[in-house]
C-alpha cells in the first residue's frame, strides 16, 4: 500500500540523516527518485518550492511529496514519518540533556558527524547546480547548458550586492525569490 510505503520511506529518511533539512535532501532525492514518486526535472522544482515556502524544508518536502502519489493522507504520513525520529530524539534529549552531553563519547560522536554532515549538504549543493545548470544527474549524463538558468544566476549574484553597496543592507531572500520567478518568466517564455 502506497499510505505505508510513503510512511516506512520518509520514516527512514528521518531516523537516518543528520543535519536538517539541506542533509536530507540528497538522501530524499535518492528514495523518491528510485521509487519513481518523481522525475529528476519534478524533484528539482519540488527543492524551488519547499525553500520558498515556510516551514522545514524536510517537512515540505515530505509533504509534497506525499501529497502527489497520496494526497491528504499521502502527505500526512509522509510527513508524520519524516518527522517522528527527530520528535522522539528530541524528546529524549531534552529528558537526558543535563546528563548526557557531559559524556566524552557523546560530545566525540556529535564532532564526529559534523564533517559529514557538511559533506552530505555540500554533495547536494553540487548536485543540485549541476542538475540545474547543465541538466547532470549521474555521471556520465550529457551536458546541457540551461543558458537563461545561469544569466538569472548571474544576474542574481550581481544585484545582491549591488543592493548591499547601495542601500547599507542584505536583500532580503523573498525578494530575491520573487525577482528570480520573475526573470525565470521572462527568461523561459522567451527562450
Amino acid at each position: 500500500m502506497i499510505f505505508w510505503e510513503l510512511f516506512l520511506t520518509f520514516l527512514k529518511i528521518g531516523a537516518v540523516s543528520f543535519g536538517g533539512g539541506y542533509g536530507m535532501i540528497s538522501l530524499i532525492r535518492e528514495e523518491v527518485i528510485s521509487h519513481g514518486w518523481l522525475t529528476e526535472e519534478s524533484f528539482l522544482n519540488m527543492v524551488a518550492v519547499a525553500e520558498s515556502t515556510p516551514g522545514p524544508l524536510a517537512v515540505n518536502m515530505a509533504t509534497f511529496v506525499g501529497s502527489t502519489q497520496g494526497g491528504f493522507v499521502g502527505s500526512l504520513v509522509a510527513t508524520v514519518g519524516v518527522v517522528l525520529p527527530s520528535f522522539a530524539v528530541i524528546l529524549v534529549i531534552s529528558i537526558l540533556l543535563k546528563n548526557i552531553l557531559k559524556y566524552r563519547a557523546v560530545e566525540a560522536t556529535l564532532s564526529g558527524i559534523r564533517p559529514a554532515v557538511i559533506g552530505l549538504i555540500l554533495g547536494t549543493s553540487v548536485t543540485l547546480f549541476l542538475s540545474s545548470f547543465f541538466s547532470v544527474s549521474v555521471f556520465g549524463d550529457s551536458v546541457a547548458v540551461d543558458i537563461p538558468a545561469l544569466i538569472i544566476f548571474a544576474l542574481l549574484c550581481l544585484i545582491s550586492p549591488l543592493y548591499q553597496r547601495i542601500s547599507k543592507r542584505k536583500l532580503s531572500p523573498i525578494v530575491l525569490i520573487i525577482l528570480s520567478a520573475i526573470l525565470g518568466m521572462i527568461f523561459y517564455s522567451v527562450a
